[in-house]
């Protein structure tokens, strides 16, 4: 009896633990990282260095978990440049970017840790 117990909790967890994201996950994330793609392009006498390479490095990491979690890679060019239309110009918003990187950092495990991996590898 205990055997089957831990066998069904075991089943729950696995497949709660590697549900895909939603809808509504997916669609924020690819705003975010259409935010970051934005921020990317901001010249670096108007933003910090460091902000603009946290930018590239998180676009970077987004675009490929979305493309793994099985967004099309066309579709995701498409609604990245979206983002970047509406936002291209504008300032640094420092209190949007705060808020993807609470939601990225907390809806995807480890993604804090591999952006700063991309960032420090210098490769983004």
């Amino acid at each position: 009896m205990k055997i089957k117990i831990i066998t069904l909790i075991s089943i729950l967890f696995l497949t709660s633990a590697y549900a895909d994201m939603s809808d509504g996950d997916k669609k924020r994330t690819i705003e975010c990282a259409g935010i970051y793609y934005s921020n990317s392009m901001i010249p670096q006498g108007e933003l910090e260095l460091e902000k603009i390479v946290h930018s590239f490095a998180a676009k970077k990491f987004l675009s490929s978990y979305l493309i793994n979690e099985g967004v099309n890679e066309d579709d995701l060019n498409k609604e990245l440049i979206k983002v970047v239309d509406e936002r291209y110009g504008k300032p640094y918003e420092e209190n949007i970017t705060k808020e993807c990187d609470s939601f990225i950092y907390k809806l995807i495990s480890n993604s804090k840790d591999e952006i700063d991996k991309l960032i420090k590898s210098g490769i983004y």
